[in-house]
């Protein structure tokens, strides 16, 4: 099925916040493709007691009009438009973007928790979407980061969408690209005090030699590219999140569990994790996702 060269963004009442249309537009303008707006409304929400269907409908109106001549107003001269549709959040949102290039959504936390909490929709979306998804944090900013694209990747061979995905991000914004693995010793080896540290260091260097390999053949696909690599022992969680930190990642990568039986993604419990703390855009890539 051929990609349409379409970007969607999901937009609500708190779009000037959340950095998400901020992004997409960002995104267009690098690879030169419209952006298709959409604010969803709950049909169930239209006829909940008590709310007047007017109100709300005047109200979702005003919303796509406002955003509207925001897009009207970016630079670049392309073919933006902002829409309203009726339904599901998430599901609406995947099924609109199905086949296009890809879908870009906000994250809002609550309270003094911003950082544990993240909308039902955007992880939803993340593990349902058949495109991949881009994550921004509430109130982003371009120029908020200023480091490399992060890949993190894990010590399978279902690597290759999400680091394919990272270099083309990295590409577009002249940047470097950094790989990261982060490993721990299975359970069975942790009560082992003696050998813990000759397990340990033996894992590591597999691993290093490993990713370097896995670098060069990257490198021999795009030879003026800036590609390394980044191998470190903890939780993976932990160790993504406070990589993306230290490096200031402009964009962190990671990737979903394709599910056979249900024809469908899930997010696993790392990229769960990293969904609920990582503080700048975070792309999700279906596994198998071709560019």
């Amino acid at each position: 099925m051929p990609v349409r060269p379409v970007i969607h963004v999901g937009v609500d009442g708190s779009w000037r916040d959340t950095g998400a249309l901020e992004w997409a537009l960002q995104e267009s303008l690098l690879r030169h493709e419209p952006l298709q707006a959409v604010h969803v409304i709950e049909g169930k929400l239209r006829h909940a007691r008590g709310w007047d269907l007017d109100v709300v409908d005047d109200s979702s109106m005003e919303i796509v009009s406002e955003v509207q001549k925001h897009l009207d107003e970016s630079p670049g001269s392309l073919d933006h438009e902002a829409d309203l549709v009726v339904g599901p959040p998430a599901r609406t949102l995947t099924e609109l973007a199905a086949g296009s290039r890809l879908l870009v959504v906000g994250r809002r936390g609550m309270g003094t928790f911003k950082r544990l909490l993240i909308g039902s929709t955007s992880e939803a979306v993340a593990g349902t979407a058949m495109v991949p998804v881009v994550i921004v944090p509430e109130h982003w900013q371009p120029g908020d980061h200023s480091g490399p694209v992060l890949v993190a990747v894990d010590d399978s061979e279902n690597n290759d969408a999400i680091i394919e995905f990272g270099i083309q991000e990295a590409t577009e914004r002249g940047l470097a690209v950094r790989l990261v693995h982060v490993w721990d010793l299975p359970a069975m080896y942790r009560w082992d005090a003696m050998n813990v540290a000759g397990v340990s260091a033996e894992w590591t260097e597999n691993a290093k030699g490993h990713f370097e390999n896995v670098i060069a053949e990257w490198r021999q696909k795009h030879p003026g590219l800036e590609i390394h690599a980044d191998v470190r022992r903890g939780h993976p969680v932990d160790g993504v999140v406070t990589a993306a930190s230290e490096y200031d990642a402009q964009l962190l990568v990671v990737g979903t569990q394709h599910h056979t039986r249900l024809r469908s993604f899930v997010v696993g419990s790392v990229t769960r994790g990293v969904l609920h703390h990582a503080t700048c855009p975070l792309a999700v890539v279906p596994a198998g996702h071709e560019r």
